[in-house]
This record gives C-alpha cells, structure tokens and sequence, in this order.
C-alpha cells in the first residue's frame, strides 16, 4: 500500500484527517501553507473551525508585494494594483476566513471599478467587507447602501425625489437580499425606489466624485407601499423592510451555503434550522457560518471548483513565491477573476469558471508560480532514485502531497514513463530529461482536475 500521503480521493478516511484539514482550508481560505494542514487537523474539527472564525490580529509573512521592478506597489493609482495588494493579503496574511468572507461580500454585493471609476473608493468598499466580515447582516446591508463606491455603481446618487432612479432598489432586493421575483413586485421596487432617495456628492476636477451625503431636500417624503406595508419610509426603512420579508432568511441561507457547499446538499431540515438560527440571531452571519464550516457534507461531500483568484493564491503560498509581479493581475482577468472588476452586479457565475480561455490562464498561472523554482536541466541534481515513481513523488511533495485520483496517479506515471523514455540511453542525456520531467510534472499536478477542486 502506498503511504498515507499518496492515498487516492476515492479511498479518503472519514475522521478529521489532513486532508480534510486541507479541503477547510480551500473552502474557507485559500488553501494551506506547507505544514498548515497538519496543524489544523490536529487542532480536531472544533479546534479548526474555532481557529477560523476567531482569527488573531492581522500580521503578513514574507516581503512586501511589488511591480516586476522591485517597486512597491500603488493601490489606489496604478492599474492592477489593487488586485496585487488583494492578492497579497491572500497570500501572506493569517486570516484566510476573514480574507474568504470579505470575498464573498464583493461577490454578493459585486461592484465594479469599471463603473465606479476610483480604486481608492473601490478600496474602501473592500475594507467594509472585512469589517464587517461576519457581523450583522443588516449592519453590513445599511452600510452597503450607503458605501459612495456602490452609490455610484447603482446610480444611488442620482436617485432623487420626482426622478427616482430604480437600480439599487431593484438589485437590493433581486440580489442581496430576496431572490428574482422572491417576494417583491415591479410596484415593491418602485416604491423602494422612492424610500432610498436622497443620496447626493459632490465632483471635483482633481479628486473626482467626493462628498457622498444624505440630504433631506432630495428624499421623497410621501407615503410609500411596500410589501403591503403603507408609511413614510426612508432609506434604512427600505433595508428593514428587505430584512423582515418572509422570502429574506432562505435566500440568505442558501446563498451563504453556496459559497461553500454545492446547494445539492442542502436539505429542507438543515436548511430550516439554518434560517432559526439566523433570525433567532439578530440576523448575524458568524451563528450560520460556523454551522456550515461543521457540515458533513463540506467535509466529505462533492468537490468544488476553486475560483481562478482561490487557485491563484492557493499556488504561491505552497510554492513559496509572492507578489513580485504587476503581471498577477493580467494572469487574473485573463482566468475569468480579475479582483476589483466582477463581469456584472449579478457577480462571477461558479458554474462557468473554465473554458478554453480560462484553462489556459490557469496553466499559465501555475507556470508562473512554479517558474523561480524550477529545477536546472544543465545541472541535474543527484538523487537517490529517479524511477517514474520517485520523480512523482517528488513532484508531489513540491506541493506537500495533495491527493489525487487513481486515474490522475495512473496519467502522471504513463507521462513520466514517456518522458524518461525520450531521453534514450546516455546517461547525460537520461539525466536532463528526469529534471525536465520532474519540472512538468509538478505544472501538471497544479493543473489536474484534482488540484483545481476541492
């Protein structure tokens, strides 16, 4: 029998072992360092979840993030920089839940630099989320409302009495909190238009859009119907409102879950208990949280496709490389998730991840990781075995052994059995071609449908 550490998927013990250590770092982080998952199976399922969801004070390990010069990066200024200085938070920080969840808010309230047009606000957005990471609900929902990056990407400033504007009513309820057609009608998001007018800013020539306030004087006073509810309501009104519908506590359930567990394995039980514990709270994520991180099926259930941003942090921290290149960013749009710049107000669609394109972008991104450690052809190293199997398992500890299926196992050998036989019988020659070999091999285990699941 091979060792514990090169059992396939499909044989998986049932208790918390590493490589379900492993599969909870994935879901609600962005995997582990090397040495990482052994520690949090040791900690047991409680210890682990606990060690997520109280996470110590923020502190980075490893060099600051830079441009392909060595220079430090500019956030708020240079193109793509707010994705490097992401990107780094993911990789070197030790709140991976805090970091995860601050994803997911982007996610669910996704807003776009496209629209909004300042990296500095889109910046401060991303610092509500993880302020807000696993707090009320309904705090983070009235802070959202009011965040001037959203208020420009929804039109929220532009609604005002006499001309309301609908697009934030309409997507508050149809994507934040209710569901399509859950609970509202056209006349509800008219009316919630109405409540959530009064916004304004100012614009500056050198700064831009500033000055984000509330004014009396642009909020329609009159009375408003909502949900067969009659009153004088303003904007937290229409944020309470979404809240204390019926159709508000599944939708946030199930849409939380998703995040984490494929939505094929919730059932209607977990699914009510889940809503009571939501609601009993005050509406606070962390009770709902913490259920989902002790659910069965996160541990043992189906695998999940890791989105291109969680594949792409996941690579550098097992390689050991950081932030050292501005083309990070490029990497991560051409892979479908360039931080900052979700493709619409809907968010990145889970289900639509690969493509050719995307593929591709993948490939490149575990070329790129691995590219500063790649072994040297024209000076192999001596090793006590260079059999297929030895080179394998070299490779698979480059990435401190993931567990692969028997088919991918069975597709690494015949490849490596091909490479070594490329390289004919002179022993030079036989030497080059295991380096080569051993360099592909660990692109190809980065690249597997295995790696890039969890």
């Amino acid at each position: 029998m091979r060792p514990l550490r090169h059992l396939p998927i499909d044989d998986a013990p049932s208790n918390f072992t590493r490589e379900q250590a492993t599969r909870l770092l994935w879901r609600a982080g962005f995997g582990p360092r090397r040495g990482e998952a052994e520690a949090l199976a040791a900690l047991g399922l409680d210890g682990a979840v606990r060690f997520l969801l109280e996470p110590p004070a923020y502190a980075a390990a490893g060099p600051e993030p830079t441009d392909s010069k060595g220079r430090a990066i500019a956030p708020q200024d240079a193109a793509g920089h707010d994705h490097l200085w992401w990107l780094d938070r993911m990789v070197r920080g030790n709140q991976p839940l805090v970091e995860r969840m601050t994803l997911v808010w982007h996610d669910w309230f996704a807003t776009s630099n496209q629209g909004v047009g300042s990296q500095k606000l889109m910046l401060a957005q991303n610092q509500l989320f993880r302020d807000n990471w696993a707090g009320s609900f309904r705090d983070l929902l009235l802070a959202v409302t009011q965040d001037p990056a959203m208020l420009l990407w929804l039109n929220g400033n532009r609604n005002r009495v006499g001309k309301p504007n609908e697009n934030y009513a309409r997507e508050m309820m149809e994507l934040f909190t209710l569901g399509a057609y859950q609970g509202y009608t056209e006349q509800d998001v008219r009316e919630q238009a109405r409540a959530l007018t009064g916004w304004r800013n100012d614009n500056s020539t050198a700064t831009g859009p500033t000055n984000f306030r509330y004014d009396p004087a642009y909020h329609d006073a009159g009375a408003k119907s909502v949900f067969g509810k009659t009153g004088n309501f303003g904007w937290q009104d229409a944020c309470q409102l979404a809240l204390e519908n019926p159709a508000h506590p599944p939708f946030f359930v199930r849409k939380l879950w998703s995040y984490f567990i494929p939505l094929s394995e919730l059932d209607a039980g977990t699914q009510t208990t889940l809503e009571q514990t939501y609601v009993a709270s005050g509406y606070q994520v962390k009770p709902v949280l913490r259920s989902i991180l002790f659910q069965p099926a996160l541990h043992t259930g189906p695998r999940m496709m890791k989105p291109a941003i969680v594949y792409n942090a996941g690579l550098l921290r097992l390689s050991g490389r950081y932030v050292d290149a501005a083309e990070w960013s490029g990497f991560a749009d051409a892979a479908g998730q360039r931080l900052f710049y979700p493709p619409n107000v809907a968010g990145w669609d889970d289900e639509r991840w690969l493509d050719t394109q995307t593929f591709r972008a993948r490939w490149v991104i575990a070329l790129q990781s691995i590219k500063k450690f790649a072994l040297d052809y024209n000076q192999p190293a001596k090793t006590p075995s260079n059999s297929p199997d030895a080179i394998i398992d070299r490779a698979l500890a480059y990435w401190d052994n993931p567990r692969l299926t028997r088919d991918t196992l069975a597709a690494l050998r015949e490849f490596t059995v091909r490479a070594l036989a490329d390289g004919g019988a002179d022993p030079a020659n036989q030497a080059r071609y295991t380096v080569l070999a051993e360099n592909a091999l660990r692109q190809l285990v980065a690249v597997s449908p295995d790696f890039q699941t969890c």
